[in-house]
């Protein structure tokens, strides 16, 4: 089994794989929507006194919105899976929960941490279950590709 077929669960088929591709669909685009506006400004977004370096401020860009297209692709799935991963439990622990912001905003609108609870929970399971049949990653390193041991990587479904 080569290394990259490692980074992958068996690739889900259908039914599975549509309801996959759906949530990789929209999960994806919306990343790619809160990440755009922070790639314009990669190295400053969070304003003059953030806490967090221009560095790290545009590698969080590059995770939300890199991740997001990866996403919808369903290319190297895992490996955007743990970026957003991380970059959502960093904007939990640094911004969400230290500032008391309450699961669903109250009133409408303001301060909430549900989306980035939301988009963490996204990562973890497309990180566990990946991206299914219906992805560039199937079709890039699924059984019988690149090297992939079929004995070892059976596709289901």
């Amino acid at each position: 089994m080569n290394r990259m077929s490692r980074l992958f669960p068996q690739f889900v088929g259908r039914p599975a794989a549509v309801g996959l591709l759906v949530l990789r669909l929209v999960a994806g685009t919306a990343m790619m929507f809160h990440g755009w506006p922070k790639i314009q400004h990669a190295t400053s977004w969070m304003g003059p006194n953030a806490p967090v370096p221009g560095v790290f401020q545009a590698l969080a860009a590059l995770a939300e919105f890199g991740g997001g297209l990866c996403w919808v692709l369903g290319l190297l799935t895992p490996v955007a899976s743990v970026l957003i991963l991380g970059t959502m439990a960093v904007a939990l622990g640094m911004v969400h929960l230290p500032l008391g912001h309450l699961f669903v905003a109250s009133p409408p609108g303001g301060p909430s941490y549900e989306p980035a609870l939301g988009y963490l929970a996204i990562a973890v399971t497309l990180l566990l279950v990946g991206p299914g049949k219906l992805s560039l990653d199937a079709m890039l390193f699924g059984p019988g590709r690149m090297g992939a041991d079929e004995s070892t990587n059976p596709v289901r479904g």
